[in-house]
């Protein structure tokens, strides 16, 4: 079925291409009713897993208050052990985007940040000139007196 917007209100092609008018009062109520039960569902079926959740905990704690003296180490040496891949995973990619960045600096290709490279390479050198011919200039000055 087709649906087509006309001047008056909503209209739809019926099986034998007759066009059928809804009523817009209809089709709000309806998409209003099921919209209702809906949400109502939904605040059910949160209902029933906040009281779950509730049973649940209670069964629980009694168990996680008996085992405690091994599940709190246990937890604390599980979260260090992922702790240590995830750093050692990051340090990992890490110096892979260096070496690469690296690689396409020296084999001519522009990555990103050579401009700044570039340019504070440019100005050590400067600085460095500048030093060196002060060095000389006072150098030969010490030489003469």
């Amino acid at each position: 079925m087709a649906e087509h917007q006309g001047g008056g209100g909503e209209h739809q092609m019926g099986p034998g291409g007759a066009q059928i008018q809804r009523h817009p009062m209809a089709v709000s109520a309806v998409k209003a009713v099921s919209a209702a039960m809906l949400g109502g569902s939904m605040l059910v079926l949160s209902g029933l897993i906040l009281a779950g959740t509730v049973i649940a905990l209670t069964v629980a704690t009694p168990l996680l208050v008996i085992f405690s003296p091994v599940l709190v180490p246990g937890a604390i040496a599980v979260s260090l052990l992922a702790l240590g891949f995830v750093t050692s995973g990051g340090f990992g990619v890490a110096a892979l985007s260096v070496l690469s960045w690296m690689y396409q600096y020296l084999t001519g290709k522009h990555p990103p940040g050579a401009d700044q490279l570039d340019y504070a390479k440019g100005r050590l050198a400067s600085k460095a000139r500048d030093f060196r011919e002060s060095a000389q200039q006072r150098l030969d000055q010490a030489q003469r007196t």
